[in-house]
């Protein structure tokens, strides 16, 4: 066995048996410093996997959306408007869609009705049929076979009988969807037959969406168009935000702990001092006590990364994040149910572990080399 190895081997000995003499007073920086590394993780492991989530569910969305807008405003599209499009180079498919919101009195929510595309036959609807989100089947108690029962502001009732629900893995989107079919869509809202909401373009190569939008452009100038990684950017801002608006509430938290233990790591005790210079006067060097106080510094700080990180990993993916889904997932009354994808980006934990590790580190050296290069005697007494 090498003579460092086994130098050091003597040394976290050592350090654990000083360690455990003040188990009261390092149990509880322990406690404190792993409840911040859970907060943290927990926030960073979240946020990044609803932002994968999102990646996921919109891969299926058209390429390029065209929106018609009149006075800045969202406003219809009609079939000339398909039309003028007529056959464009590179596009593969164009199609009118048809979705908009629907208020439910009787359980306070908003849900999204939409007639699925015409490409879609796996969601093919007849008339009277619907495909419910999770999170409407939950909150209307709705089974395949059952019926969900809608009234517009006009008062006009739709009877819709449950065919299906959809995957929880796609909650994150259509929680609060609602599938009809174009007749019963058309006869709820009151829309004429050549009225569509927006325009949906699929474009055969990604590289040519951009060029693809600004082709369509052209031909219908009063529109605005919107690409797949537009609103992918758009998630990714949004849950960004509220990712940074929970860090910036456990700010306060998170300097106290830093306060706390910049006082712990720098402020060495006088037992402590005086065992520094107990060991400097048995024939311990300066290199020596250097090197075991950073062996207990560094058990304190690793250990409580260790265990922070794993409990953020099962706060996150165990737990689907009970504890934040309100802030990050955002919506007022149809919370999405859905299994993130277990999954550990190596850069935001080495970017967690330097931040939770080295500062610490850092505050330990400088009190631990001054005591340790302290006169013995002096220490001593």
């Amino acid at each position: 066995m090498p003579p460092w190895f086994e130098r050091h081997r003597l040394l976290i000995d050592f350090a654990v048996a000083s360690l455990l003499r003040r188990k009261t007073r390092n149990g509880g920086l322990l406690a404190v410093y792993t409840l911040i590394v859970f907060v943290l993780g927990s926030i960073m492991l979240f946020g990044e996997a609803i932002r994968r989530e999102a990646a996921a569910v919109l891969s299926g969305a058209p390429e390029v959306t065209a929106q018609a807008m009149r006075m800045g405003r969202h406003d219809f599209s009609t079939r000339a408007d398909i039309q003028k499009l007529g056959r464009l180079l590179g596009i593969t498919h164009i199609e009118g869609r048809l979705w908009g919101y629907h208020y439910d009195t009787a359980s306070a929510a908003n849900y999204t009705l939409q007639v699925p595309p015409a490409e879609d036959s796996a969601h093919a609807l007849a008339p009277g049929e619907t495909i419910v989100g999770e999170g409407v089947a939950r909150l209307r108690k709705l089974t395949p076979g059952g019926y969900l029962f809608l009234v517009s502001a006009e008062g006009k009732l739709l009877k819709l009988k449950v065919k299906e629900m959809l995957p929880s893995a796609s909650a994150l989107v259509s929680s609060d969807l609602v599938l009809v079919s174009e007749p019963d869509f058309r006869s709820f809202c009151g829309l004429d037959p050549d009225v569509f909401t927006d325009i949906g373009m699929r474009v055969s190569n990604p590289q040519e969406v951009s060029k693809a939008a600004e082709k369509a452009a052209l031909r219908l100038p009063g529109f605005r168009f919107v690409t797949r990684a537009d609103m992918l950017r758009t998630y990714e801002a949004l849950f960004s935000w509220r990712e940074g608006l929970l860090l910036a509430v456990f700010a306060g938290a998170l300097l106290a702990f830093v306060i706390l233990a910049w006082d712990k790591a720098s402020g060495l005790s006088a037992e402590e001092r005086r065992e520094i210079g107990i060991l400097k006067g048995i024939g311990w060097d300066t290199g020596d006590v250097i090197a075991m106080k950073m062996w207990e510094g560094g058990l304190i700080s690793v250990t409580a990364f260790l265990a922070g990180a794993v409990l953020a990993y099962g706060h996150v993916f165990l737990f689907s994040a009970s504890l934040l889904e309100p802030v990050l997932k955002g919506w007022s009354t149809l919370y999405p149910r859905f299994p993130l994808t277990p999954s550990v980006d190596a850069l935001e934990l080495s970017t967690l572990a330097f931040f939770s590790i080295v500062p610490y580190m850092a505050a330990i050296l400088v009190p631990v080399w001054r005591a340790a290069s302290a006169d013995p005697d002096a220490a001593m007494r």
